[in-house]
């Protein structure tokens, strides 16, 4: 599929807010609410885009874990494709010539990641190895959005999508909230009335639940998207391991990179993760060997380009 200007708008808008109201988008970009359905609807059947409503693991009392797997090359595949079908997963890809295995898993803080993914995962010894870092904390990426995906608002515009914020709360309690949020992890557009009909409750009711939820940061709007269509065709994870002394300083530069779509400090044997996502294999060299290569704190680097990806956000990709 190929985008013009007004798509790559409509992304970043909902990017800003994923439930801006279509006549509300319409007047920031200048153009009819009938457009930006139609845009949007187009995207959605393409595949393109999903607005997704996901929770905040450290907020529910989880923890979020970065999981690198080994494999024969015949077993990449199948675990792989096991991995993308289990609700705690997402990020599932197949990188470093397609014997390795990256996802993404929540665990309550006391479980071991390695135990959960491994009793599911077909019997086989052909799993050579696993591994899991724990994220301690985020500078872009989950609730801190990558603005790099289409980013072609004026910071006026943006302005005017930006939500206003729901006063946060310390005691939101989100039992009773299972299917509401799974409606919302479906699709994080759901109308009120879809939400009250899931739920069994009234539309003003789910419509304070929803602020709520948001207002305390337990929820919050992504974007799936299918960054292939915005021309980025080199995307790799980079592990990374910093000095302690400048690991919050170099995350934070990396951060501040359009090319960097995540950037993390974890446990383990490296330190600082971060996926890059660049619009070809030149232009990763460039970012490699000019942006990264030139930070001294970083004392080793070790690249994983994504070879596939079967499972974004939350949703399975193929």
């Amino acid at each position: 599929m190929t985008l013009d200007d007004l798509d790559r708008a409509v992304i970043h808008a909902l990017h800003v807010d994923g439930r801006a109201p279509f006549n509300q988008v319409a007047a920031v970009l200048g153009t009819s609410q009938q457009t930006v359905a139609r845009r949007y609807r187009k995207l959605r059947s393409g595949g393109v885009l999903r607005v997704v409503g996901m929770t905040d693991a450290r907020r529910l009392g989880q923890v979020e874990w970065f999981v690198r797997l080994r494999c024969t090359p015949d077993a990449a595949l199948p675990v792989a494709r096991a991995l993308a079908r289990r609700t705690d997963t997402s990020w599932v890809q197949l990188t470093s010539g397609g014997t390795e295995i990256s996802c993404v898993t929540r665990a309550p803080s006391h479980n071991a990641p390695e135990a959960l993914l491994l009793q599911q995962l077909p019997k086989t010894p052909r799993v050579e190895s696993v591994s899991a870092h724990c994220l301690l904390r985020s500078f872009v990426g989950g609730p801190i959005g990558w603005y790099g995906r289409a980013s072609v608002l004026t910071d006026d515009q943006t302005a005017r999508l930006t939500p206003a914020r729901e006063p946060a709360s310390s005691e939101v309690d989100i039992a009773g909230d299972e299917r509401l949020l799974a409606a919302m992890r479906q699709d994080g557009r759901v109308t009120y009335a879809e939400l009250a009909a899931a739920t069994g409750l009234s539309e003003p009711t789910v419509r304070r639940r929803v602020n709520q939820l948001r207002g305390s940061g337990i929820l919050y709007l992504d974007i799936d998207l299918d960054s292939t269509v915005l021309g980025f065709h080199a995307q790799t994870i980079l592990w990374m391991s910093v000095r302690p002394a400048q690991l919050v300083t170099v995350a934070q530069a990396l951060a501040r990179q359009p090319e960097v779509a995540l950037a993390a400090i974890t446990t383990g044997p490296t330190n600082l993760l971060a996926k890059v996502v660049c619009r070809d294999v030149d232009a990763l060299y460039t970012y490699l060997t000019e942006r990264v290569g030139t930070i001294e704190a970083i004392e080793h680097l070790e690249t994983a380009p994504v070879i596939r990806t079967l499972k974004r956000a939350a949703t399975a990709a193929g």
